[in-house]
């Protein structure tokens, strides 16, 4: 039964035209983190950057590679959106853009991580068979119709996103409404609604809808009765998302989306000003089909629990910050803090306290300041400067941390020498302290 529901034939037009949708914001994407300055505050103006722990080797491009590398991800996004050697594109994508999100987190993004699933994603799919300079050039290539599966891997990705998105708003400061006071008090000076977004009513909104849309969303839009509704509802949410929180494309993306749960008719009258009916092509069994329903299974098995693996650790995620990403933890908290870093070199016992504007930029500082990650990789920084040096030493940090409303609080033991502390993936790491 479920092999006959993911393999039947369906109109492919959703997947056509969200092609062009997605093409359209890969090149804005990555075209306008060079216009904006993006790239040269987050990968050319830093002596190094913070990579995803084991990706160290994963340093940003000398001089202006990192725009050329931003500039050339642009054009695959215009080759996407054409669909010119679609597959080469949508996978050299894909592959750049992983790179980038491995390269550096200090400009962390949940939606970044979606990009990097959805780019891969969308190098497997068909989406080039018509509606494409490569079904124009090669004929044979033209298509319309598509397996089911392809449709629903992307409702079952946005389900999943959707979801744990809400359930991780289940939790005391964002039901108290003091993470969505934090959040606005940066927003004040906005035009028009700074301060409005002020008021403790519109905080009681935002969190009340925040929590119900991630929740609902997805349902209601594959539902035909509450669809229009819902697509409304995405309209005005994913606009205020953008122009509050200035996002770059998710917002977009996500609406973008909905293409997915509109008939296909319906998709191909507005986008494709097809009026006649489409005859899509017999069920055929898909080669591999057994493996195609394993690496589906496990794929999303993966993606149920990721976000789930912070429960295997001590303390709360929103302290220690271990299992926070890939998790869909999106807009819980705000930290603030400092951090004392102090080299003892074993040899002479002579100490030296790092002052970080000699290393990092601001938003570094900041982040090695209240992110226990970010410490530890800084002291392994540290370390391998001065090795190079011929110095044997110790590193001590002194740390004190605000999450949200708390108080402030050690988050490092400062007995601890980070230089030969080793970083556990899969287990807590007994230097980040506790919350008390």
């Amino acid at each position: 039964m479920m092999k006959q529901f993911l393999f039947k034939k369906i109109d492919n037009s959703q997947l056509l035209v969200f092609r062009v949708f997605y093409g359209i914001l890969v090149c804005a994407e990555c075209f306008g983190a060079v216009a904006t300055g993006w790239v040269r505050r987050t990968l050319v103006e830093p002596k190094f950057t913070f990579n995803f722990i084991g990706f160290e080797w994963l340093q940003p491009l000398p001089g202006n590679g990192m725009y050329i590398y931003f500039l050339v991800m642009g054009v695959l996004g215009v080759l996407i959106t054409i669909g010119y050697k679609y597959r080469f594109s949508a996978f050299a994508f894909a592959f750049m853009w992983s790179g980038v999100y491995l390269m550096q987190k200090t400009s962390y993004n949940n939606h970044y991580y979606l990009l990097m699933l959805l780019a891969f994603i969308m190098g497997l799919f068909p989406a080039n068979k018509s509606l494409s300079v490569d079904a124009y050039l090669k004929p044979e290539l033209k298509r319309n119709s598509m397996y089911n599966y392809f449709r629903w891997i992307i409702i079952a990705q946005l389900f999943i996103v959707y979801t744990y998105a809400s359930i991780a708003k289940l939790y005391g400061d964002w039901l108290d409404f003091s993470i969505i006071d934090i959040l606005m008090r940066s927003k004040k000076d906005y035009f028009l609604i700074g301060e409005l977004l002020q008021e403790k009513w519109v905080h009681k909104i935002v969190g009340f809808f925040g929590i119900l849309f991630d929740l609902l969303v997805v349902p209601a839009l594959l539902w035909k009765p509450t669809r229009k509704v819902a697509f409304v509802l995405s309209i005005f949410f994913h606009l205020f998302n953008s122009f509050v929180f200035q996002i770059g494309i998710f917002p977009y993306l996500s609406l973008a989306f909905c293409v997915f749960f509109f008939e296909p008719k319906t998709i191909r009258n507005i986008f494709l000003r097809t009026k006649t009916t489409i005859t899509v092509e017999e069920n055929t069994t898909p080669k591999h089909q057994q493996l195609i329903t394993i690496l589906l299974g496990v794929y999303f098995i993966i993606q149920i629990l990721l976000p789930l693996r912070h429960y295997a650790f001590k303390g709360d995620v929103l302290w220690t910050e271990e299992g926070h990403r890939l998790s869909w933890r999106m807009m819980l908290r705000s930290r603030s803090g400092t951090s004392h870093f102090q080299v003892i070199n074993k040899t002479t016992n002579d100490t030296i306290r790092i002052k970080l504007k000699d290393y990092l930029t601001k938003k570094q500082q900041r982040k090695v300041g209240c992110y226990p990650d970010f410490t530890w990789q800084f002291a392994q920084r540290l370390k391998t400067e001065y090795q190079q040096k011929g110095e044997d030493i110790s590193i001590f940090v002194r740390s004190k941390v605000q999450v949200n409303k708390g108080k402030l609080q050690p988050l490092i033991d400062p007995e601890v020498d980070l230089a030969t502390a080793e970083w556990k993936h899969f287990s807590h790491n007994d230097w980040i302290l506790l919350q008390e």
